[in-house]
């Protein structure tokens, strides 16, 4: 019998915890399957209606935008912050007086609130008296775009201040990657007389492709996640141009309350973000290196 207790004493330890995940985790993404098979206002009594809520998704001009716009966002926020955070890994991996601080600098956003840096950046993009166009006309002479206002800048606008805010973590994970590049491999390479370029690509960046592997998946599904921007900055505008598949949900859920809807469409992302992880795993074996 105390052999039992001890070997159940474990899991004891871990039942708050395992009851917590299984309540409000998995009951949540269960519970949300299936109510978008419903028409339900979170009111009244939810509806039936099987497939209608996935249909009618389909066939909306609006959930296509939408579609394209989180698309938009994760084509320009992925790639500029797998090149930024490997650019600035390079740079603060150098033996160089004050490089701690720097790292530490460029590091600083991460911690911080994305709600509040979205805040920050609604200030800098502000047309009028925002610290952007202020520094725009100073230096250059050339007066601003509404940044936030205008459907062309949105975007990029909302991407930037991304990118500004999540570059930081990528780089500090390719810092890591970098330091453990064995220096026998640039000392040999030195011997051979290879150019620091054609070390890069030939011994940097196939070691470090795990790294850029880990990096990629993991921004890609923060990009398809992107809510607080959209919420602070734009509220999905000007005509649409920045509504994504998160807030989108937000909106049909908690605004429109159309719960059904919303779950339905939780599940299309869902499947996006599983899909396009799944694919890049299989890719993996082409350009990713172990050992």
């Amino acid at each position: 019998m105390k052999r039992i207790l001890n070997n159940l004493e474990p899991y004891i330890y871990l039942l708050p915890t395992l009851a917590g995940l299984l309540l409000f985790t998995a009951g949540a993404v269960v519970m949300s399957f299936a109510v978008s098979f419903t028409r339900w206002d979170a009111i009244t009594e939810p509806h039936w209606v099987f497939m209608q809520n996935y249909s009618d998704m389909f066939q909306s001009d609006l959930f296509w935008t939408v579609f394209g716009n989180t698309f938009y966002f994760v084509g320009l926020a992925v790639p500029l912050t797998i090149v930024l955070a490997l650019a600035m890994a390079v740079l603060v991996n150098q033996k160089l007086g004050g490089v701690r601080w720097f790292r530490s600098i460029y590091f600083l956003p991460v911690v911080s609130s994305m709600v509040a840096a979205a805040i920050v950046w609604s200030w800098i993009y502000n047309p009028e008296y925002g610290l952007l166009n202020y520094l725009l006309k100073k230096f250059l002479g050339v007066n601003g775009p509404q940044w936030l206002q205008d459907s062309r800048w949105a975007m990029p606008a909302m991407v930037f201040m991304t990118v500004w805010k999540s570059v930081g973590y990528s780089m500090m994970i390719f810092l890591a990657g970098l330091q453990n590049i064995p220096g026998e491999l640039y000392e040999a390479a030195m011997v051979d007389g290879a150019s620091p370029c054609r070390r890069f690509w030939r011994i940097t960046l196939p070691v470090l492709s795990p790294t850029t592997f880990f990096v990629f998946v993991i921004t890609l599904i923060q990009s398809f996640q992107v809510f607080e921007q959209t919420y602070i900055l734009t509220k999905g505008g000007p005509a649409n141009s920045t509504l994504t598949l998160s807030y989108f949900i937000y909106q049909n859920a908690f605004q429109f309350f159309k719960m059904g809807y919303a779950s339905a469409m939780s599940y299309v992302l869902f499947a996006v973000i599983f899909a396009i992880t799944l694919i890049q795993f299989r890719l993996q074996r082409r350009w990713v290196f172990y050992g």
